[in-house]
Formats: structure tokens, C-alpha cells, sequence
């Protein structure tokens, strides 16, 4: 039973529980069973709550029994991403800085999902403070890649990576200001999404401005991401952008013809972005799946010349503001990679803003000129494959020293510059086994035909099908600090 769940989708198990074939203790316990399994070996869930949760599934079970109407995802058992804050549950953002630190509220997204059903057991690991996508902290230790236990699961939502790729739940919460959700599930094999600006709000008491960053979901399949944003999509009054997306957009159909649609695909986004040979040669032999399901696919890309600038500025920015005050509180504590992104944050003058703006328009110009004559932008997810898991960052990317944490990020980080709604979906797995990622972007608030496209690559392949081996014997080979799960 308890494996048969662990390989159902969100979408089927809420079924199930809703028509009383699982219950949702049943769908508990085969949660917390997988997590007891797993977590030796991925080290993906830091603190568990399985007291708390086993309450609530109770409580779900007596609802279902009563005959009330049912929220859509109910029953359904979930970690969170450790940078979403939870009420009552430690959030620690993965700093020592925070370790005993327990909220009073939800985010919005929490708050959502819990609305929508979710029996909330715990969280999943994240790099301090989410910066770097590669998932490690003082804290906690190293989160592995199910695939391959010595290597990177990619961040900062790698705990939510790995658990989805373990089969422990069928979809998670995460966020994405560089990557962040797609890139650990290019490395994990799972479909992460990144929503149009506010489709699902995130409120701020310092900057409700803020553009950048974005939450969001990963799952195993497009359904279930679609299912995610049915539930957490719409306005918030506490964020001053226009309403978005109403969330009965991601209640309609995920189906659609490719026939006669325009993909433009660049492996280095036409700036010579360095990208693995091996992943631009997988990736390019997959596009062949949307010429066979009638796309038009050609070299073509927006002109991303001045997103780098964008990005690292903004980001800088946002870093600056949101946690200059803890560094002034526990900077010893905290590593160098969050000091050296605020510092250039607080180093912006007058003269960066202008050409931030300046350069963030031009790129919106040439994003609206690409998507005048094409209505997808295929590219690499990630620049390299899943890496040591005891590296801080690659050294190198196709032979080009990085200089900074962010340098191997970069596909993911241009993309983010735009604003876009981004995909990542599996796409195969290299000759030596390991997750390969496409990243499928579409215009402005189109979040729901991108899925419709993800999903039609998706069922042409059913690469996220693939679940890695897992059991005792790979903890030995696990590169990581001893692996705990953490109580309340």
C-alpha cells in the first residue's frame, strides 16, 4: 500500500481520499513510512511534525465522513519549503541565525494550501537563506540527489526536489528568485514552475514592490502543478500589482495541438552563455518531440544582453533589504556567499538604478518582439549536470571559471530578469543516468497554455516516470554530514 501511494499523483490521491477508497491517516502514514526510508540516505526533511499531522489527518477523515464539501487537495500529506514561513513549526531559512526560530503566521502560499486540504508534516531543507542553488547549510548538512547520493539536488528548493523525486509526497511548495525551482528539478527530475509577477502573491512589510522573486510549484507531473495553482493563485490586497490570473484559469483543459506553434530554442541564449556539451546535445535531439507533434522549432532568441545586469542588480537589491538587518544582528553566523550578494546591494548608487531600468526595458521590448513571431523560448535548465555534493558551487562550467556562486545559474537567472513564466520538465536522463531539464518559457501571464505545452512534451516522453533507487545501502555512499530528522 504504502509504496502504490507514494507513486500516486496529487491529483489521484486526492481522488482517492475524496472518495473514501485512502483515507487520509492512510495517506499519512505511507508518507511519514517513505520519509523514515529515504531521509537517511537524501537528508531532504529537517524538521518533522508527525504528531501534529497525524491530528489533522484525523480531523480530514471526520470531514470526509460527514459528507461536507472538500477542499481540492485534502487529505493530501506535505513538507514545505524551509523559507516558507509556518505557523507554530520552526522556519529556520537553513541559517543558524534562526535555528529555534518559530512563526506566528503563514506566508500566503502556506496559508493557501492549507486551505486547499494540505496536512502540513514538516520542512525541507534549503541553502541558508536560499541563496545558491545547491542545498547545504550549517544548520543541517547536504541534501542529496535521489539519483545519485553523492551529488547535488540542486536549490534552494532541493529538499522540496528530492522528497517529490523520492515519491515521499506528489507535489511541493517552493520559491524561485534564480533558478531556485527549476533547477532542482532539472536535477531531480520533476517539473517545477515559475509563475507570471503575482499570480500567487507574496505580501512583504519591506518591499511589496518586489518583482523577482516568486513561489510556486514542483510536482511530478504538469496536472499536478496546474492542481498547485488552482489552489494558491489569485490577488492579495497587500500586493499593489494587477490581479494576475484568476484561479479557475488552471482549472480548464491542459490539452492542446502543437500543430503550426513557433518554437525558438538557444542552448547559450545567443550571449554565449557555457553550457555542458553533454546537456546541449540531449536537449537539442529532444526537441525533435515537438516537431513530431507539428512545432515549428528554429534558433531564435530574445536578446539577452543586459539581463545579467538585471538580474544581479535586483537581486542585490532585494538581497540588501531583506536580510542587511539580520547580517547586522548575526553576520559571524551567516555564510560569505549572503554577505558578499548584500554588500553589492548596499554598494547600488543612483546611476546602477538608471541602467537597471533602462536595461530592463530594452530586454522587455526584445521579449515582446521574440514573442511577436514566436509563442515559446526553449533553452538548457541547468548549465551543467548534478555535481559534488560536497562543492559549495562548480568550479568551472564547460571549462569557463566561475567567478561568482550565481555563474552556473545563469540560464535559470536570465530568465528570471524577464519576468516570465518559466517551466522546467524532465527531459531524459544523460548516459550516466543522471536528470536533464528543459526550460520552456512563454509570454506574460500565459502560465496556463505553457503547462498545456509542458504537458504535451510530457506525455510524448513520461521521463519524470523514471523513480530513482533508493534504500539503506545508499546512505553509505551519501557525500553529507550525519542525516537527522529534527523534531518540531
Amino acid at each position: 500500500m504504502s509504496s502504490t501511494l507514494g507513486e500516486m499523483s496529487a491529483v489521484e490521491l486526492s481522488a482517492a481520499i475524496r472518495h473514501k477508497k485512502v483515507s487520509a491517516r492512510e495517506a499519512l502514514a505511507a508518507h511519514l513510512d517513505r520519509i523514515s526510508e529515504v531521509n537517511p540516505v537524501i537528508n531532504a526533511v529537517v524538521t518533522l511534525d508527525a504528531e501534529g499531522a497525524q491530528a489533522k489527518a484525523h480531523e480530514a477523515d471526520q470531514l470526509t465522513a460527514s459528507g461536507a464539501a472538500l477542499p481540492p487537495l485534502h487529505g493530501v500529506p506535505m513538507t514545505h519549503k524551509d523559507t516558507n514561513s509556518t505557523a507554530g513549526m520552526r522556519t529556520t531559512q537553513g541559517s543558524v541565525a534562526l535555528r529555534d526560530y518559530v512563526p506566528d503566521a503563514d506566508d500566503l502560499i502556506i496559508a493557501r494550501l492549507k486551505a486547499a486540504g494540505v496536512i502540513s508534516t514538516g520542512k525541507s531543507n534549503v541553502p541558508e537563506f536560499g541563496a545558491g542553488s545547491h542545498t547545504f547549510n550549517d544548520l543541517f548538512g547536504t541534501t542529496t540527489n535521489p539519483y545519485a547520493p553523492t551529488l547535488s539536488a540542486g536549490g534552494s528548493s532541493g529538499g522540496v526536489a528530492a522528497v517529490v523525486a523520492s515519491r515521499v509526497q506528489s507535489i511541493g511548495d517552493g520559491s524561485d528568485m534564480g533558478g531556485s525551482l527549476r533547477i532542482p528539478a532539472s536535477f531531480c527530475n520533476v517539473v517545477g514552475f515559475r509563475p507570471s509577477t503575482a499570480v500567487i502573491p507574496m505580501p512583504s512589510d519591506t518591499n511589496a514592490y518586489s518583482w523577482l522573486g516568486r513561489t510556486g510549484p514542483m510536482a511530478r507531473s504538469v496536472e499536478d502543478i496546474a492542481l498547485f495553482m488552482s489552489a494558491t493563485a489569485g490577488s492579495d490586497p497587500r500586493v499593489p500589482y494587477p490581479a494576475g490570473l484568476d484561479p479557475e484559469v488552471f482549472r480548464t483543459t491542459l490539452e492542446t495541438d502543437m500543430r503550426g506553434v513557433r518554437i525558438g530554442w538557444s542552448h547559450d541564449f545567443g550571449i554565449g552563455v557555457p553550457v555542458d556539451p553533454e546537456v546541449v546535445e540531449h536537449l537539442e535531439r529532444q526537441l525533435a518531440v515537438f516537431e513530431a507533434l507539428g512545432a515549428i522549432v528554429e534558433e531564435a532568441t530574445p536578446d539577452f544582453s543586459g539581463a545579467d545586469l538585471v538580474f544581479g542588480n535586483t537581486r542585490a537589491l532585494d538581497f540588501a533589504a531583506g536580510l542587511g538587518p539580520i547580517l547586522e544582528r548575526a553576520g559571524d553566523v551567516i555564510k560569505p556567499e549572503v554577505h558578499w550578494n548584500v554588500e553589492k546591494g548596499f554598494a547600488l548608487t543612483a546611476r546602477d538604478f538608471i541602467e537597471t531600468a533602462a536595461a530592463r526595458t530594452r530586454l522587455e521590448v526584445s521579449v515582446q518582439d521574440f514573442f511577436g513571431r514566436y509563442d515559446l523560448f526553449a533553452s538548457p535548465c541547468a548549465q551543467v549536470l548534478p555535481f559534488d555534493a560536497t562543492l559549495r558551487y562548480p568550479a568551472d562550467i564547460a571549462g569557463v571559471p566561475s567567478e561568482t556562486y550565481l555563474d552556473w545559474m545563469r540560464s535559470a537567472c536570465l530568465l528570471s530578469a524577464t519576468g516570465l513564466p518559466v517551466l522546467s520538465v524532465p527531459a531524459g536522463l544523460s548516459s550516466a543516468g543522471l536528470p536533464i531539464g528543459l526550460q520552456l518559457a512563454g509570454n506574460h501571464y500565459t502560465d496556463m497554455q505553457l503547462l498545456r505545452y509542458g504537458r504535451a512534451f510530457e506525455q510524448q516522453t513520461g521521463y519524470a516516470a523514471v523513480a530513482p533507487v533508493l534504500n539503506a545501502a545508499s546512505a553509505s555512499n551519501a557525500a553529507q554530514a550525519p542525516l537527522t530528522t529534527v523534531g518540531a
